[in-house]
Formats: C-alpha cells, sequence, structure tokens
C-alpha cells in the first residue's frame, strides 16, 4: 500500500506542474512555497529549531493556523526551553501563522509527503515532538517518525463524516498512521468516536475540546473596531451585514438577502469575504450585476473610501478580526454541500450567525450552537433574507442570540490548557519508557549528503526507488571488494606476497566491521596485564586520522608523551595517555615500528592495535574482536555494508572476544558462538564488558587521565547531556543509562569528529535549555575538544568517562592460555603468578 500512495503522490506532483506554473505567476509568495516544499529553506531559518528538541506544530491552513495560535501560548508556558516550530502547507496560511503567532521560533512550509522528501526534512530537524493539528497525517512522513522514534500526538483532532470514509480505504497504511500516533486529543466525543473507529485505541484517545474557543488573535477593541469600520468606508450605516468564507453558489443568495435588508435599511452595508481570493473578479462582476456598488479591501488600502455599498474582502488572514464590525453573520460553504466552516471565529465576538443546512464538518460545534439557539439554519435564499432582515428588525432578538454565543464561548475555553498538560504528560511517560530512554533523546547533530550516506549503507534494509538503485550499485562494488580481499589474503597465505617477521611475541586485536567494537580499551586491558606479568611490552598503531606522517612515530616512550592527539591520533593518544611503561608507537608498516620498538625500547610483546587485517606481518596471536551489541554489522561487505571482509574470515582468529556483552540482545552471544564454531571450530571464544571506572573533569582529564575523578555512583539519579562522535554512541548510552543517569538528551555527531570551540558554545547553550546538571563525554571525545573549553569556566560540568575492560566467563582458561603461549616463545616471567585478569 506505501508503493501505491508513493507512486501516486509522484504522478500528482507531476501532473500539477503545469498548474504549480501558473500559481507561481498569479499567486504572491507561492514560488517561496514550493521551494520550501521541496526542502529547500532559507538561510537561518531553521537556526532555532534544528537539531534543538524542538515541538514542531503543523497546521495545514488558516483554519488550523486559529486553532494553533492559542496551542503555542500553552506551549511556550509548559516548556519554555523548549523551541517551537510551527509549519504549514498554504500560502494563506503562512502569513496568517507569520501574523498571529509570535511565540513560534521559526515558521515554515511542511515538505511534500514524496519519498526521501518528507523523511529528510524530519531528520534535519529531529524534533521531540510532532503535533499535527486536526487531522494533518501524511504517511511518508509519519513513517520516518516511526523509524527515527519521534512520538506524534494529534491535537485539536476533527475527523469530518468524509474523511471516515475517505480514510478506510487506505487499509494497511491507516493502521500505521493511527499507530504511530501515541495520544489523540480531540475536538468533540463525536471526532473521538470516529478516530476510534478508525482504528485509534480507547485507551489514547481523550476529549480535550476545541482550541478556536480559547484563540485571542481576534480580541478588538472598540477604538480599533472603529478603525476598522473607517478604514473599509463603513461609516455610513444602518448596520452591515458580513458574509464570510463563502463558495461559489452562495454570493447569489447573499446579495438577495441583502437586497430585503435594504427595504427596510437603505443605509445597510454588506462584506463578502470569498474563501478562494482568486474569484475576487468575479465576486464583483456578481454585486455590480446585482445592481449594488462595490470596491474591495486591497483598493481601499490604496484610496479614500467611497461609502460603497459592497466591500469584498481580498485579504489575507483579515476575517477574523473583521468578523467584529457585522452586526448579522452568515459563514459560508453551508449553503453549498461543503460542509461549512468554523462559526467560532463569530462566536468569540459575540455575534449573531447565521449557517446553511451543510454543516457536517463541523457537527458538534454546529449542534453546540443550535441546541442552544445561538445560531440560526437556512436552506436557501429565500430562507436566507427571512433570517438576516428579522436579525435586523429585531434587535431585541439578535442581542439574546448574541448573549447566548458568548456564553458558550467561555465555558468551552480551556481546550489549549489541556493540550498543553497532556503534552507534557505524554512525553514524560514516553521518554520514561525504558526502551524509548535512549533513542528519543538521541540527536545526531551534523546532517549531510556524508551523513546520510553512512546511516544508508550501515542499514540492513533499504526502501525506496533510489536507495535501492543506489545500494544495488554499491553491491556490485561489495562483490568486487571481496573478490579483491580473498585473492590479496590468498596470495599471503600461498606465498605470492611476502610476509614480515618479528623476533617478539605479535597479538593482533582487530574486528571484520567497521565501527567501535572496544579495540582501545581492549588493547589498554591486555597491554597493562601483559605488562604487569613482567613483559615488556608495545602498541603498534596506524595513527588513524593523525597529523604526523613518516615512518616511525613515538607517541609515548611509555614515560612521557611526546605527540599531542591531533598528532597522534586520537586512539593512539588516549592508549599512551593510559599506559605508564608502555611505549606507544604509530605508523603504517608495522613491521618498521616493531623492529624501532625492540631495538629501542627492548619490546617483547607487540599488540597490534587495529591489525586483523595487517596481513603483511605475521604474528603469534590473533585475536578478533566482535561486537554483541551490533553483530557483524549489517552482514554486507564495504561499500555497500559494513564488514571489512567475509564473515568466513574468522576462521584466521585463534581467539574470539565478544565485547559488551552485558548490552547485548538476547540470543546475540549464542549467534556469535555458533557462526565462530561453524567457520573456526578450533577458536577460543570469551566474554567481556566495559565497566565505567570513574568520572574525571575534563579540565583533570588534560592533567592526569589517570586520576581517581569521582565515583560512578555519584552520577546516579543525575541529569546529564551524553556527547558522542564514537563508532556506536548508543553502548555508550547504554553504559550512562546502566548507572542510574538520566539521559535528558543524547548529542551524536559523526565518528572522529573534531569539535570547535563554537560547536561546544552550542552544546554548553542547549545543555542549558534542557536544565542538564551534567555533560558527559568519552576519552575518544575529550581529545577531540578544544583545550580552550577545559579552561573556560561553565556553568555546566562536562565529564570524561573512563572505561575499563572485564573478562567475564573462562576468563581463567585466557589467562592460562596467554600464559602459556608467552611463555613457549619468550619464557616465563617471576611477575607472572602477579598478574591477573580479572573475572
Amino acid at each position: 500500500m506505501q508503493l501505491l500512495y508513493n507512486i501516486a503522490a509522484i504522478i500528482v506532483v507531476v501532473l500539477v506542474i503545469p498548474m504549480f506554473m501558473v500559481r507561481s505567476v498569479r499567486e504572491k509568495g507561492f514560488v517561496e512555497r514550493i521551494r520550501q516544499s521541496l526542502g529547500f529553506f532559507p538561510e537561518h531559518a531553521l537556526d532555532k529549531v534544528e537539531k534543538r528538541d524542538c515541538i514542531w506544530v503543523h497546521a495545514a491552513s488558516v483554519g488550523e493556523i486559529v486553532a494553533t495560535s492559542p496551542l503555542i501560548k500553552e506551549f511556550r508556558k509548559e516548556f519554555p526551553k523548549s523551541p517551537i516550530l510551527v509549519s504549514v502547507v498554504t500560502t494563506s496560511g503562512y502569513e496568517m501563522a507569520n501574523r498571529i503567532i509570535k511565540d513560534a521560533d521559526a515558521i515554515i512550509y511542511f515538505p511534500l509527503d514524496l519519498p526521501w522528501l518528507a523523511g529528510h526534512v524530519l531528520r534535519r530537524i529531529r524534533p521531540r515532538v510532532f503535533l499535527p493539528v486536526e487531522t494533518e497525517l501524511w504517511p511518508n512522513f509519519l513513517k520516518t517518525a516511526r523509524k527515527i522514534h519521534v512520538p506524534v500526538m494529534m491535537v485539536n483532532g476533527r475527523i469530518s463524516d468524509k474523511s471516515v470514509k475517505q480514510y478506510k480505504h487506505l487499509h494497511s497504511l491507516l493502521r500505521d498512521m493511527i499507530g504511530t500516533v501515541k495520544l489523540f486529543a480531540m475536538q468533540s466525543p463525536i471526532d473521538a468516536e470516529y478516530i476510534k473507529r478508525l482504528g485509534a485505541p480507547p485507551e489514547l484517545v481523550t476529549v480535550t475540546g476545541n482550541t478556536k474557543f480559547d484563540q485571542t488573535y481576534t480580541d478588538v477593541s472598540p477604538e480599533e473596531k472603529a478603525a476598522i469600520i473607517h478604514s473599509m468606508g463603513l461609516e455610513q450605516n444602518d448596520g452591515i451585514f458580513l458574509a464570510g468564507s463563502t463558495h461559489r453558489g452562495e454570493e447569489e443568495p447573499v446579495l438577495q438577502a441583502f437586497r430585503a435588508v435594504r427595504k427596510t435599511h437603505p443605509h445597510a452595508r454588506l462584506v463578502i469575504a470569498p474563501r478562494e481570493l482568486l474569484r475576487t473578479t468575479e465576486v464583483v462582476h456578481l454585486c455590480r450585476k446585482a445592481g449594488f456598488t462595490v470596491t474591495t479591501r486591497t483598493k481601499l488600502q490604496q484610496e479614500e473610501p467611497h461609502d460603497e455599498d459592497i466591500v469584498i474582502l481580498d485579504t489575507i488572514g483579515e476575517l477574523g478580526r473583521v468578523y467584529s464590525i457585522g452586526d448579522v453573520v452568515f459563514v459560508g460553504g453551508s449553503l453549498v454541500p461543503h460542509g461549512g466552516h468554523n462559526i467560532l471565529e463569530p462566536a468569540a465576538h459575540g455575534k449573531a450567525i447565521i449557517v446553511g443546512s451543510h454543516m457536517f464538518n463541523f457537527k458538534d460545534t454546529y449542534a453546540l450552537f443550535k441546541n442552544r439557539d445561538a445560531c440560526i439554519t437556512v436552506h436557501n435564499g429565500d430562507e436566507l433574507a427571512l433570517a438576516v432582515t428579522r436579525l435586523f428588525d429585531e434587535p431585541g432578538h439578535r442581542h439574546r442570540m448574541e448573549e447566548e454565543t458568548r456564553a458558550i464561548v467561555s465555558e468551552n475555553k480551556g481546550a489549549s490548557r489541556k493540550s498543553a498538560i497532556l503534552l507534557h504528560q505524554m512525553l514524560d511517560a514516553y521518554e520514561s519508557c525504558a526502551e524509548n530512554f535512549h533513542r528519543v533523546r538521541s540527536t545526531q547533530k551534523i546532517t549531510n549528503f556524508q551523513t546520510y550516506f553512512i546511516d544508508l549503507v550501515h542499514s540492513k534494509n533499504v526502501e525506496g526507488f533510489f536507495p535501492n538503485i543506489i545500494m544495488g550499485i554499491l553491491y556490485v562494488f561489495s562483490l568486487i571488494y571481496g573478490l579483491l580481499v580473498n585473492i590479496k589474503l590468498a596470495g599471503y597465505k600461498y606465498g605470492v606476497f611476502k610476509r614480515n617477521h618479528l623476533d617478539c611475541f605479535v597479538i593482533s586485536l582487530g574486528n571484520v566491521t567497521v565501527g567501535g567494537t572496544g579495540k582501545t580499551p581492549t588493547a589498554q586491558r591486555l597491554a597493562r596485564d601483559i605488562r604487569d606479568m613482567g613483559y615488556r611490552v608495545v602498541i603498534l598503531n596506524r595513527g588513524y586520522r593523525a597529523k604526523w606522517h613518516g615512518d616511525v612515530g613515538i607517541v609515548s616512550d611509555g614515560r612521557r608523551l611526546h605527540m599531542d592527539a591531533a598528532e597522534a591520533g586520537d586512539e593512539a593518544y588516549m592508549l599512551a595517555k593510559h599506559l605508564p611503561q608502555v611505549p606507544v608507537l604509530i605508523g603504517a608498516e608495522r613491521a618498521k615500528t616493531g623492529r624501532y620498538a625492540m631495538e629501542h625500547f627492548g619490546a617483547e610483546v607487540a599488540i597490534l592495535d587495529d591489525g586483523y587485517q595487517h596481513w603483511q606481518l605475521e604474528r603469534d596471536l590473533d585475536i578478533l574482536l566482535v561486537d554483541a551489541v551490533n553483530v557483524f554489522g549489517n552482514g554486507y561487505i564495504l561499500p555497500r555494508g559494513t564488514l571489512r571482509e567475509p564473515i568466513s574470515h574468522i576462521s584466521r582468529a585463534d581467539v574470539c572476544l565478544m565485547t559488551k556483552v552485558d548490552q547485548a540482545v538476547e540470543g546475540s552471544c549464542d549467534y556469535i558462538r555458533k557462526t565462530v564454531h561453524h567457520y573456526n571450530p578450533q577458536a577460543q571464544i570469551f566474554e567481556s564488558i566495559h565497566q565505567p571506572r570513574c568520572f574525571i573533569p575534563l579540565s583533570d582529564w588534560y592533567v592526569n587521565i589517570a586520576g581517581e575523578g569521582i565515583d560512578v555512583s555519584l552520577m546516579k539519579g543525575k541529569r546529564i547531556m551524553a556527547v558522542s562522535a564514537i563508532g556506536n554512541p548508543a553502548s555508550f548510552e547504554q553504559t550512562l543509562s546502566d548507572i542510574g543517569a538520566v539521559i535528558v538528551e543524547s548529542l551524536r555527531y559523526p565518528d572522529h569528529h573534531d569539535y570547535t570551540m563554537s560547536e561546544m558554545a552550542d552544546v554548553f547553550q542547549q545543555a542549558e535549555n534542557v536544565g542538564v546538571e551534567a555533560i558527559v563525554i568519552t576519552e575518544k571525545d575529550a581529545v577531540k575538544i578544544p583545550a580552550d573549553v577545559a579552561r573556560e569556566k561553565w556553568s555546566i560540568p562536562v565529564y570524561v568517562i573512563c572505561v575499563e575492560v572485564t573478562f567475564q566467563r573462562e576468563a581463567e582458561t585466557f589467562k592460562d592460555m596467554l600464559r602459556k603461549r608467552l611463555a613457549e616463545r619468550l619464557g616465563s616471567r617471576d611477575k607472572e603468578e602477579k598478574g591477573s585478569i580479572e573475572s
């Protein structure tokens, strides 16, 4: 069903292109509307809301904007630190929103609900919550909301008879849309019943009332009312008859009623507000044909008023206030089978209201006013003429209706406040739920083609025509890449390519996937344990993203650092800071760095950090790390996926170490064991977890990373912001959650990202906005943050989480195996009995 919808959407857009071209010439602002609807927003338009946990309220046109206005005021009170974004569909709605909604931080056009486009815009903004007003449900947009876990709450919900019938034809598409919404705040019991009929769970449906009862933008003082009358040339009158939101076929009955009123009130005046402004010329012609003098609001804004019989209101967004000058009001769309328009705008001014019999779009509101004799229903032009003349001729009857209208409005205020409270409760419940705890708050801080492409490549399943084409092409390249990997490996295996040999014990530590499996803390733990056994150990790192270039780079000689993070690369620098008495060297050819380490540091054991694919060097022990959280990536080889080489190549490993087993879902560890034994029956399999050792203030971390910091337990219950630029941020966030920290927001940057001062200033600002007590980063991030950040005095402290690897089941077996291997090659050491690998 989704595919059919997408095909239909694309066809419709193609077919309406000629109409768009015509409207772009005739309709002011239409070009900007199309640009934004296609995802091209003005510069800085989204600065205040993009990736800032905004509340996104979507209202299609003028009517929904009127309902949105009081909602925004209440949301601002309830969430004073949250940015608010308002989106619209029509140019009239856009102008109206900019005129009456002053509390919004940004107002944009809603993206077309095309595949890829709607999702791209949603991912770019990444709001805290999405709030469609009335019945604004869009399949592609909501599909992406489900994927990225943006909760959706319908506000001021309204469902017409027609909509119920139409929506039922959407079948699975309707189920998906309804299933995305976490709470339905409906206008009336009738609307609530309709949404349940469409599949909404009854426990998620509540009735709040109509927020249009709360709107105040139409409030007009006596002085403002007099100014409106003067500007429209209506000062000399025997009463004003106002017809609002009229449709084709309704102006004739309105003119008939006006002619009848003129018989007893010769100076009565008429204001007509056509629903479609493009019909202004047509309506002017009808008025003149009926024998009346007529002008338009736009002409009156350019010249002095001339006391015409009729004024055509041909401006956007004024009707709500202009209703205040009417003595008798007819609300259009109701004498023709359109379904009527909302009578609450004239009701807000306490007017005597007349409607036609076709009010099926506003059944509940209409019934409320009709049952209390606060509006009159007519069926044709004759009845409209009788009703209007009676209200003009009988002021007492008109005033009684006006008083009843004001009473109804007063009694039904408060829907906006109820909606704001419900939103707060919904977000609290949703965000405190364990399964949503991290993903709700996780925000990708940099979104561009590169990050979109990376997300696409990491996906196991790809949806959409073009993404599938791209992935199909990449899959072909991955087949070629896999073939070349196999050929190269076979060349080393059968002696075609020469392998280098070091006269020391070589341990390779690596993985078959791209991304974080915990190599750095595992290398750190392994080096420390071998050092404590009494062996002289070095770490040979390739120096990924290091600014230093050369054959052999000394990051640390075991006593002091010789490079900073920028020169050495973040991983090598972290290893060096953690490991006293363990030299850390970088260089692309680890045979060269290994020989240097043996000659200058007397190295007996060399650990190749990320060396599983470094086939040029022979090794005595191959340790393969497998992330138990992200098992073997997405199953595809580069560039289609995240595998560096086929899974079958785990056959080379002597040891398989499953990392982060405490965070793995049920069945993952068994699956890894089964897979490893399938390809490598002789491999020994062990487990490890990453445990937080302490939290060190960023300023102290720069001085002494091995310091004690603060105890892990002190972070329990604290409201924190997690900031990371690592391969597996979800694991970092899970670690924080496991110790009891309350993650208010998690900001995710691309892996190995270099932070700037402006970005960090933005992080602190956002942290203040959401009211956190601390910002927590990883050590990998600490080396990428400018030192000036640590020197500055910020209102919110920054802590570096220090983790250590702890071996789990069969730890003693691993210890015995490692000691035996080392002793066979190097002989035993006096300190070996003191060495330990904690279990």
